[in-house]
């Protein structure tokens, strides 16, 4: 087949470790071959971040913000090991982090899911999407380490130099530890306007939960903004859908998901997204099986893998053992992006060309054949275990099939 033309780049960003190995034969074996790939590219790998002073992370985000479309390799985020392992000049911040915070982007995960893995929890029978607010709480919190005996309080101060607010959070009498966590009312609008618009893209239902009965203040200002922002802007929209926004505590929540069926939208505050998607990750059946979108509020996407840069099989890979790496969360980052090329350049061919991707990819994995982390979750007794080049070629044959059709 002739390759299909782009005519607007996707905003690509390299990683770390091994995924940065899948990266590249994904490319080769799935998306060259097919596509006049078009692409604007930044070197996200910790060494070039680090000879940057991290400015390649900022400028990647940006060029998200032009194009619209950014696809994201899992890097590294940098603790005090990898700053003696990679010789650092400096600890760096979470790339992720710092993208989610120039797009104000809503991080929504979601499972692929094949027939011959079942969820652990027996009444799943739907995939369950996490919504995270990826902006503020701990993540960009200021702590500090008491000492010794004092006294710790909130002080805050108008931009008119007057003091507005303080009160003591504890007596401290002897060494303890201590935080201060933000958020803005900006923000959680944001967040709540990409739920709801992606809530309604999909037709599903849409469950919001905090702990506003201890948390009268901080957790109750996201319960107040989601419900005001669902009233005034969606009701009407959701009723004509038939689907429904529902608020209940975290805890009843996680007690109401166990016992679901899934197919809805489950939206979450920053740390408890953090938690949860790993959660439903885990109990679909694998991380390598999670995908991953940010949504900024004015309509930019970026999409990568919902895990990290799979340092085991990094290592042993360069003591030559072959790739045995799960691919399918780090292509379907590339089919996702591919698609929303597609669908805000109008170009059809490219669009169906990432659903018959994910549609090969699936198959192939429907007829047995799979790495060896799905293999030992799957409950079918014909499966084959492939190492990773493998499952893409075998992806490739499939693909040529279905483009056939």
């Amino acid at each position: 087949m002739e390759k299909i033309k782009m005519t607007t780049p996707i905003v690509e960003m390299d990683g770390d470790e091994m995924t940065r190995i899948l990266w590249d034969m994904i490319k080769k074996e799935l998306l060259e071959p097919y596509i006049d790939l078009k692409t604007e590219y930044y070197d996200l790998g910790l060494p070039y971040r680090d000879e940057t002073d991290d400015q390649v992370t900022k400028d990647a985000a940006y060029a998200i913000k032009k194009y619209g479309v950014g696809v994201k390799c899992a890097t590294i985020t940098a603790n005090a090991q990898r700053v003696e392992e990679y010789k650092l000049k400096s600890m760096w911040k979470s790339p992720n982090g710092t993208i989610r915070g120039i797009l104000d982007g809503t991080v929504l995960r979601t499972p692929v899911l094949i027939d011959s893995v079942k969820p652990s929890v027996r009444s799943w029978k739907k995939p369950i999407t996490i919504a995270r607010h990826a902006y503020g709480d701990v993540y960009s919190s200021t702590e500090y380490r008491v000492p010794n005996a004092g006294k710790a309080e909130i002080i805050f101060t108008g931009e008119d130099g007057k003091e507005q607010f303080r009160s003591t959070v504890y007596d401290f009498e002897g060494p303890g530890v201590l935080q201060g966590m933000f958020n803005k009312d900006s923000s959680i609008e944001s967040f709540a306007h990409v739920c709801f618009k992606y809530a309604l893209s999909e037709k599903i239902d849409m469950w919001f939960s905090t702990k506003d009965t201890i948390s009268k203040q901080y957790d109750q200002t996201f319960k107040f903004i989601f419900q005001r922002i669902y009233e005034e802007n969606y009701e009407a929209a959701f009723k004509e859908a038939g689907i429904e926004y529902f608020y209940t505590l975290i805890d009843d929540a996680v007690a109401r998901v166990i016992r679901s069926e899934g197919g809805f939208l489950w939206a979450c505050k920053n740390y408890d997204g953090d938690v949860m998607s790993d959660m439903v990750s885990t109990a679909f059946g694998s991380l390598a099986m999670m995908t991953s979108v940010l949504m900024s509020p004015d309509g930019a996407f970026e999409y990568e893998a919902a895990h990290g840069t799979v340092t085991q099989h990094y290592y042993r890979y360069l003591k030559g053992e072959a790739p045995r790496a799960n691919p399918v969360a780090t292509l379907f980052a590339w089919t996702g992006g591919l698609r929303k090329r597609g669908e805000l350049d109008g170009n059809a061919k490219l669009s169906n060309f990432a659903d018959m991707l994910e549609k090969a990819s699936i198959t192939t994995m429907n007829n047995g054949i799979m790495t060896g982390d799905l293999a030992r979750l799957s409950e079918s007794d014909d499966t084959k275990i492939v190492n990773t080049e493998e499952f893409l070629k075998a992806i490739r044959s499939q693909l040529d099939i279905e483009l056939s059709k």
